[in-house]
């Protein structure tokens, strides 16, 4: 096992990976910009070490520097979090250049499931279902007009690199095609510095379903089940449960098995998610997999006691996972709803400033995942994830009355933040009922 690792990130995962290192008796490495020289995170961690100005580009998202802090530091590995370096391929290679691990998958498989239009491949190569569309990236206006004539509208131009909800427009006519490949293409570059797309068929109120999976060296493959991210603004999640209400045994098993292909097609190890929409009539199809820990991972550890960050950390090392299939075991039911430092009412713009006021909700069966306190500086050069309030209960009906007692005890002052969304979303009489879908916020919220 690693003595010692650097979290090349900040926030709330990076406390929640520091955690799981100080269970594990590894000494951890904070770093930070010059904007986050008091940051929570920082105060958490056995050392800090400082990367450069605020801007991400100079330090977060700075391979020499962070690939520095790591060697002056003495650590022998780097856990990347997630957003800024953790899907970079790039840097999970430069790290296995200067003989520092990556605690994430290997850089190859990040590359492959990176590259979406070359994942869809690899999906329909490994028999896992697809949205219909092209094969591959479309690179001319009669190509794409001939895949959406086949397929027929509405149809989603999507950008083939990175993710996020950019470089993706909708199509509803064939007199709306040529403007949106140009605009995602143009998006696409300027966000990713790779302006690909691809055409896929647009499915209208789908459900956003995911699946866990975990996989070490040794060939080892688990599932540990399926979280619903449905409620989503501007296709960034806002709210996510595990279980889903969709779900029957027999598509989890169904589901469960795809995602298991789709991590053996690319020799995968580590946490990954694989996202798939699923409709009405019970049909699922491969979105894209992101090849990292994810936000809202926590709902997951909520209902099977399997600590992933730890299972990441343990593969890392070339530990094989410390449980198997069969000793995963779906308990109860768990809500976590992330608390943004935006304004809804005013198109959910970011709210940066000071915390005046930061007070925690507790109590059984409720987990606050933060990495912020009363005095801090909310930075704008951030993103704006401030905390994630996660309940568990033996029933969706007691996991939402546990998250409306929660909602209510947390305090938050200082700045704008979307507190008050979810405490009405709790209260909400569709979501109770579980009849939700990816629309679901845009049709009720102004700007969502």
């Amino acid at each position: 096992m690693f003595k010692k690792i650097l979290i090349a990130n900040r926030g709330e995962i990076a406390i929640r990976v520091m955690r799981a290192a100080r269970e594990l008796g590894i000494k951890t490495v904070a770093v930070y910009s010059d904007a986050d020289k008091d940051a929570l995170h920082v105060k958490y961690a056995d050392e800090a070490f400082p990367i450069g100005p605020a801007p991400s580009n100079l330090s977060y998202l700075h391979i020499p520097n962070i690939i520095n802090a790591a060697i002056q530091t003495g650590a022998e590995a780097i856990h990347p979090g997630y957003g800024f370096l953790s899907e970079n391929h790039h840097f999970a290679a430069v790290c296995q250049t200067w003989g520092l691990k990556f605690i994430g998958p290997p850089a190859d498989a990040i590359e492959k499931m990176g590259i979406k239009a070359q994942a869809r491949q690899m999906m329909i190569q490994a028999g896992v279902p697809v949205v219909p569309g092209t094969v591959g990236a479309v690179d001319d206006i009669a190509a794409a007009q001939k895949v959406a004539e086949e397929i027929g509208y509405p149809i989603m131009v999507k950008a083939s690199f990175g993710g996020g909800g950019r470089g993706i427009r909708v199509v509803d006519s064939p007199e709306e095609l040529a403007n949106a490949l140009e605009s995602a293409s143009r998006e696409a570059k300027s966000a990713f510095g790779q302006g690909d797309v691809y055409i896929e068929k647009f499915l209208r109120k789908p459900r956003h379903i995911e699946i866990q999976v975990i996989a070490d060296s040794q060939g080892n493959v688990v599932t540990l089940g399926e979280r619903e991210s449905s409620l989503q603004r501007r296709r960034q999640k806002v709210m996510e449960e595990a279980p889903s209400c969709a779900m029957t045994p027999a598509l989890r098993e169904q589901m469960s098995e795809a995602a298991r292909r789709a991590a053996q097609a690319v020799h995968y190890t580590s946490a990954g998610t694989l996202e798939f929409l699923l409709d009405d009539d019970g049909h699922f199809y491969f979105m894209e997999m992101n090849t990292r820990v994810q936000v809202e991972h926590a709902c997951t550890e909520m209902i099977t006691g399997v600590d992933i960050v730890k299972e990441q950390i343990r593969v890392a090392a070339g530990l094989p996972l410390s449980i198997r299939q069969e000793d995963v075991v779906l308990s109860g039911w768990s809500i976590e709803c992330r608390l943004n430092a935006e304004d809804p009412e005013h198109l959910f713009r970011p709210s940066p400033g000071k915390i005046t006021l930061w007070k925690e909700a507790s109590g059984p069966w409720v987990r606050v995942d933060s990495g912020a306190e009363t005095g801090d500086q909310v930075q704008p050069f951030y993103d704006s994830l401030l905390a994630k309030v996660v309940t568990w209960g033996r029933t969706r009906d007691e996991a939402i009355e546990r998250m409306r007692r929660a909602l209510s005890e947390f305090q938050i002052e200082g700045v704008k933040t979307t507190l008050e969304l979810h405490r009405q979303l709790m209260d909400d009489e569709e979501f109770c009922a579980g009849r939700i879908h990816t629309t679901f916020l845009a049709e009720r919220i102004k700007g969502a």
